[in-house]
C-alpha cells in the first residue's frame, strides 16, 4: 500500500476526525506493529542497550566533498560528538580548523577566533544541519519516544543490491524519514528523507547509504557512509578508527581551538 495511503488511514484512526472500519484500523495497527518489530531487530542488530546508551565519541577517518559527480574537495578530520547535539569537526593534521555544531549553531574556529555561521547563506551546512536532524540516532533514540509518532512498514524492496524492509517513521511535525533494513543483517542499507528547498520550493531527496560494518565496543557500527542530494553524490565518508563514551572535557563543545596534548584549551 502507498505511503500516502497508509499514512492518511493512521492519521485519521489516531485523530479520530473519521469514524473508519473496524478492518482498516485493524490493518493499519498490524502495519506499525510489523513496523515497530523491524525496527526492534534493527536496534538489537546495531547493538541494542549499547547502541541506545552511547553518549559520545571520538573518531578519525577521511572525507571527500563531491559536486556534479566530481570530487571537489576532502581531508582527513578528526570528530567529537555529544549527544543529542554537539559535533565538532577538526581539520588539518594541526587540528586548528574547527566547525562546531551546538544545537542550532554552527561556529568556525581558527586561531583568529571563532565566527558564528548561518547555514541560511551557505547550501552545504543547511544540508549537514538537516542531516543531523534527521539522523538514525535521532529517529532510534528520540522520535520513537515522542507522543504521535507513526510507523509504517512498506513491505519488501531492493537497496544497494540486497533484499530489504522498508519501513517510514513519522514525527507528529510530519518530519518523515524512511530507512531500507536489510533482510539478512536487520542493519540499515539506505536512510531518505525530502525537504522542501527555501529558495526553489522543490522538494529535494537526501539519502544516506551504510556500508562495512564493524562492531565497536557492542555498537556495530558503519565504517563507510555515502550522502546523495537528490541521486547525486555530495559526500563519501571513511571511518579509521572510533571509540565509544571516552567522557571528552566540555571545552572540546566550546567554540576555541583546544590543546590535545594536554587536553586543556590554547590560550
Amino acid at each position: 500500500m502507498r505511503l500516502s495511503v497508509l499514512l492518511l488511514l493512521c492519521s485519521t484512526a489516531l485523530l479520530g476526525q473519521q469514524a473508519a472500519p473496524a478492518n482498516v484500523g485493524k490493518e493499519a495497527l498490524t502495519n506499525q506493529q510489523k513496523a515497530r518489530a523491524i525496527v526492534d531487530q534493527m536496534v538489537e542488530a546495531l547493538g541494542g542497550n549499547a547502541y541506545m546508551s552511547v553518549q559520545d565519541s571520538y573518531s578519525e577517518g577521511r572525507y571527500g566533498r563531491y559536486h556534479n559527480e566530481a570530487q571537489v574537495g576532502g581531508a582527513k578530520y578528526y570528530r567529537y560528538q555529544r549527544w543529542p547535539d554537539a559535533d565538532r569537526w577538526e581539520l588539518t593534521e594541526q587540528r586548528d580548523i574547527v566547525t562546531l555544531y551546538l544545537g542550532d549553531k554552527i561556529y568556525e574556529v581558527t586561531y583568529k577566533g571563532h565566527t558564528e555561521l548561518n547555514p541560511l547563506k551557505d547550501d552545504s551546512l543547511r544540508l549537514s544541519m538537516l542531516r543531523r536532524r534527521y539522523s538514525i540516532e535521532t529517529v532510534l533514540r528520540d522520535w520513537l519516544y515522542q507522543p504521535g509518532t507513526i510507523l509504517l512498514d512498506e513491505g519488501q524492496t531492493l537497496a544497494e543490491n540486497k533484499v530489504t524492509e522498508k519501513i517510514s517513521v513519522i514525527n507528529a511535525k510530519n518530519e518523515a524519514v524512511t530507512i531500507m533494513v536489510d533482510l539478512k543483517t536487520h542493519l540499515p542499507v539506505k536512510k531518505v528523507f525530502s525537504v522542501r528547498d527555501p529558495q526553489y520550493k522543490d522538494r529535494d531527496e537526501e539519502a544516506e547509504f551504510y556500508d562495512n560494518w564493524k562492531s565497536i565496543q557492542g555498537v556495530n557500527t558503519p565504517f563507510s557512509i555515502l550522502a546523495t542530494h537528490n541521486g547525486q553524490v555530495l559526500r563519501q565518508q571513511y571511518l579509521l578508527s572510533i571509540a565509544y563514551n571516552i567522557n571528552p572535557p566540555p571545552s572540546y563543545f566550546t567554540p576555541i581551538l583546544v590543546d590535545h596534548r594536554s587536553d586543556h584549551p590554547k590560550k
